[in-house]
């Protein structure tokens, strides 16, 4: 697959792979960008350049995936991303699925127990993402913002004190895996659902369920191969 290089202009990057728009948009790049390359609209938005070609061809090529590259940002950058596509999945993504859903159990007229079960599976998927979402920006998050401070500072002490509250050993206990109940959902209507029903709508709810997947799936793997490792190597080093 191509790989995406900073004098390649916005509007083809889109043409080449329309998907990546919404993770364009989490670093605050919208529609409207004229012929402006990457790295002019980078420059425009002070967006480090070098991070967001890592994050685009990330998400770009499923193969592609510098580790060691990304883990030398500033842990400040992996957040401030993380938090915007926590803000995409809770006021964008989740409420496109939810309607879709409530649209294809309108449109069914009989045997729409599937259907409603369907509905039940994807609201309990919703709180258990909420609550996952809840923890990691009001407990973890928080916790490397500091780990990141003290490390700068060299504060061993400031660190020992901070540890006893959490550490990524414990974030690593706690961490779910959030992606698998949607694999579970998209079986179900793949395999079990039967008419009658919108089959638009319910192909519909398929595609945004498989897109939902895919992100959270690149999204994780950002924290459980980045994220993880680069404060745990903070976190040893203030030990010493």
């Amino acid at each position: 697959m191509t790989l995406i290089k900073p004098e390649m202009k916005m509007a083809d990057v889109i043409h080449m792979n329309f998907m990546l728009l919404p993770v364009i948009n989490r670093f605050d790049i919208n529609l409207g960008f004229g012929d402006k390359s990457i790295f002019d609209l980078c420059l425009e938005k002070k967006i480090d350049t070098d991070f967001f070609l890592e994050i685009i061809n990330t998400f770009n090529d499923e193969e592609y995936f510098p580790e060691k590259k990304l883990r030398t940002f500033d842990v400040s950058l992996l957040l401030q991303y993380l938090q915007k596509t926590h803000r995409y999945y809770l006021t964008f993504q989740i409420p496109t699925i939810e309607h879709l859903i409530d649209n294809l159990l309108k449109s069914c007229t009989s045997s729409c127990e599937n259907l409603h079960l369907i509905s039940s599976f994807f609201g309990d998927y919703k709180t258990e993402l909420t609550k996952h979402i809840g923890r990691e920006e009001k407990t973890v998050f928080p916790y490397i913002s500091r780990v990141g401070q003290l490390y700068k500072e060299k504060d061993s002490v400031g660190y020992l004190a901070l540890s006893q509250q959490y550490s990524m050993k414990r974030f690593t206990r706690e961490h779910d895996n959030i992606d698998e109940k949607l694999f579970d959902l998209k079986n179900i209507l793949i395999k079990y659902i039967s008419l009658p029903y919108d089959s638009n709508l319910c192909n519909a709810v398929v595609f945004e369920l498989f897109r939902l997947e895919k992100d959270i799936k690149d999204h994780s793997r950002i924290e459980d191969k980045i994220l993880k490792p680069v404060v745990a190597e903070m976190e040893n080093a203030l030990k010493m």
